[in-house]
């Protein structure tokens, strides 16, 4: 059956390629965008596209709102939408340190707790979290990122405790290195770097990101919750 679908940041990167996904699967799927213009080919696959800054509470709610008022309750959400503002420690701001909280991780928190309240009173739902190898490994200059996808997990467990007797799982996908504009900005010799440090000794596609959150999502991961499923080419063994 088709299911309503949110992913949060779906129009670009690896959300764009989950979005994509849950479409192509026949899902009716919604995503959220901050700035820009949604994606004409996401458009034309039939997808619907909110613009919502998931630091505002308000625009939270609204979006929810239009979501439900087209697709009916989320069904599925997967949470996405995240930003970086990379500095070394000392040279990083108060700001630049609580605004990336704010995105990836207060916000978070609330698009989940609002998806929430329509899986419970359906008694079941799919919670997947985007969080990073760099959450389990920590990041030289990326403090602030790695701490807000590290509380990710922490996040995701409690909530597949307290959510589980309603049969709503709450799992965490976290990538590596993954070619999408963000890593393509890299240097040559930064790129070389990465990879020699992934055994697979490449990037991920978007698109293997958004396999495995697929999955989390199915009837065939219905008893998997509280999970962290690495898909980082080996990058983060043992974490």
């Amino acid at each position: 059956m088709s299911r309503s679908v949110l992913v949060t940041g779906g129009n670009r990167g690896i959300g764009l390629a989950i979005a994509r996904a849950f479409a192509d699967a026949g899902d009716k799927v919604a995503i959220t965008y901050r700035s820009g213009e949604p994606p004409k080919a996401l458009l034309d696959q039939g997808c619907l596209a909110v613009k919502c800054d998931i630091t505002d509470p308000e625009q939270v709610e609204q979006a929810y709102k239009e979501i439900e008022s087209k697709h009916g309750a989320v069904e599925v959400l997967v949470a996405n939408a995240g930003v970086t503002r990379d500095q070394l420690l000392l040279r990083m701001s108060e700001d630049d340190f609580a605004s990336v909280l704010d995105t990836n991780l207060t916000g978070t928190f609330r698009v989940v707790k609002r998806a929430a309240r329509g899986m419970l009173r359906a008694r079941k739902g799919r919670i997947v979290l985007i969080s990073s190898v760099v959450g389990l490994l920590g990041s030289a200059g990326q403090a602030n990122y790695a701490a807000s996808k590290a509380g990710l997990i922490g996040f995701a467990r409690s909530l597949a405790r307290e959510l589980g007797s309603r049969n709503i799982t709450v799992n965490v996908v976290a990538p590596g290195f993954v070619d999408t504009d963000m890593t393509r900005v890299l240097s040559d010799e930064q790129r070389e770097s990465i990879m020699g440090q992934v055994p697979l000794g490449r990037y991920a596609q978007p698109e293997e990101i958004a396999a495995s959150v697929r999955f989390l999502s199915s009837d065939d991961a219905a008893y998997i919750t509280g999970a962290v499923v690495p898909v980082d080419g080996g990058l983060g063994m043992g974490h």
